[in-house]
C-alpha cells in the first residue's frame, strides 16, 4: 500500500483551505490530481488517502474518480499521447494517426508501451478544430499532424527527448503535469517562457487591430493583478458606489380611500369572514346587499331579501320537482299513459285498425 509523502500531505492540506471550512469536499478534484501525481494513476490507497483527508466515504470518491477520464485507474506512462479522431479531425486524417501510431507502438487504446513510456488514446474532441488533425502530448498540443510527424514525437519521446509542442509550454511528465493540474506552479526553470500562440487564435486579433475593434477602456498594458489587490480594488469600488447613492426618499402617506363600506377593509384573504368568501364568490350585482363585503355600498333605494323569503321560494321548488321513483324515469305519470292506452283502442276500434296499428296511434298521440 502506498504512503503518501509528507509534501503530498502538506500540498493537500493546502489544496483544501482554498475552501471554506464548511465545504472541504470540493477540494476533492485538485487532490485527485496531486495523488495522481505521485503514482502515476489513481489508486485504490489515493482513493483511500483522499477520503481520509476529507471525510469522505470511498464510494463517494471512488464515483468521482471513474466518472472523468483525466483520472486514470491503472498505472500510466510517462507520457499520455492522445489522438483526436471526431468528425472534424477524423475527416482529416486523425485516425489515419492514430492507426499508425498504433500499429508503431504495439498498444490500442488505453495500452501502455512495455517501457512504460507512452500511453496511447484516441480522444473524442480535443478542442481544436481549427488546428485538425490534432495530437495531445500529456495535454499539450500537437497541431497538423500527419502519420509520419507523429510517429516523429513519439520516437523522440521514447529516446528520452522532448520535442516542443506546436503551441504552449514545454512538455513534461504526467506526474508533472497533474501537479499543475491540482494547482501549484511549474517549478522548471523557464518552463512556461516557451512556445507562442498558434496562427488560427491570432486571427481574431489581427481583424480586431485591422477594424479598429476593442474592448471600451482596455488597455493590453495593464498587469494582472494579485488576487489580494482585485479583491481590495472591488472593496474600494464598492464603497464608492455605495457612498454615492442617494438617501432613499420616504414614502409619502396615502390617504384611506373613501369606499362608502359598511365594514372596515380586511387586510388580508385569509382574514375574511366566511359570508365575505361566499359572496366574492358569488361575483355579487349591485343591488345585492353585502353587509360586510369591503369596497360595497349597501344600497339604500331597495330592502334587502329577507332571509325567510329565499327559504320559501326554495321550498316550492322543492315541491314542484318532486325525486323520481324507482320504478320509472323522472316527469312519467301513470295516468297519463292509461289514457293514453284508452284513447289508442278507441281508435282502432272506429277506424277497423289492427292491434299494431293502433299501438302506433296511441304512440303518436
Amino acid at each position: 500500500m502506498t504512503v503518501f509523502t509528507e509534501q503530498t500531505r502538506e500540498r493537500a492540506r493546502e489544496i483544501i483551505a482554498r475552501y471554506p471550512a464548511d465545504r472541504s469536499r470540493s477540494a476533492l478534484l485538485p487532490l485527485l490530481h496531486l495523488v495522481q501525481s505521485e503514482e502515476g494513476y489513481v489508486s485504490p490507497a489515493g482513493v483511500e488517502f483522499c477520503a481520509e483527508v476529507l471525510g469522505l466515504n470511498k464510494a463517494q470518491v471512488g464515483a468521482v474518480a471513474t466518472f472523468y477520464t483525466m483520472y486514470k485507474r491503472k498505472p500510466t506512462g510517462d507520457y499520455l499521447v492522445s489522438v483526436c479522431t471526431n468528425t472534424m479531425c477524423n475527416v482529416l486524417g486523425g485516425q489515419e494517426v492514430y492507426d499508425t501510431l498504433a500499429e508503431h507502438l504495439g498498444v490500442g487504446h488505453d495500452e501502455t508501451t512495455a517501457d512504460g513510456k507512452i500511453t496511447l488514446e484516441h480522444a473524442e474532441c480535443l478542442a481544436a478544430c481549427d488546428y485538425g488533425p490534432v495530437m495531445t502530448v500529456n495535454y499539450d498540443f500537437f497541431d497538423n499532424v500527419d502519420p509520419q510527424g507523429a510517429l516523429g514525437v513519439v520516437e523522440e519521446l521514447r529516446a528520452g527527448g522532448r520535442p516542443m509542442p506546436t503551441r504552449g509550454a514545454r512538455l513534461c511528465t504526467l506526474k508533472e503535469m497533474a501537479v499543475q493540474l491540482a494547482g501549484f506552479a511549474d517549478e522548471r526553470d523557464g518552463a512556461v517562457a516557451d512556445g507562442g500562440p498558434g496562427e488560427p487564435t491570432l486571427r481574431g486579433l489581427r481583424l480586431a487591430e485591422q477594424h479598429g475593434i476593442s474592448v471600451p477602456g482596455f488597455d493590453p498594458n495593464t498587469p494582472i493583478r494579485s488576487k489580494a489587490e482585485a479583491d481590495r480594488a472591488a472593496a474600494e469600488a464598492k464603497a464608492r458606489a455605495e457612498a454615492a447613492k442617494p438617501a432613499p426618499a420616504p414614502e409619502p402617506v396615502k390617504p384611506a380611500a373613501a369606499t362608502g363600506s359598511t365594514a372596515p377593509d380586511v387586510k388580508a384573504p385569509d382574514d375574511k369572514s366566511p359570508q365575505v368568501r361566499t359572496a366574492e364568490t358569488r361575483q355579487p350585482d349591485a343591488g345585492t346587499a353585502v353587509a360586510d363585503a369591503p369596497g360595497t355600498k349597501v344600497p339604500t333605494d331597495t330592502t334587502a331579501p329577507a332571509p325567510r323569503d329565499a327559504q320559501a321560494a326554495e321550498s316550492a321548488g322543492v315541491a314542484a320537482n318532486p325525486p323520481a321513483g324507482d320504478g320509472k324515469p323522472a316527469g312519467d305519470e301513470a295516468g297519463a299513459q292509461q289514457r293514453n292506452l284508452k284513447e289508442a283502442e278507441a281508435g282502432a276500434g272506429a277506424n277497423g285498425a289492427g292491434p299494431a296499428v293502433a299501438s302506433e296511434t296511441g304512440v303518436q298521440k
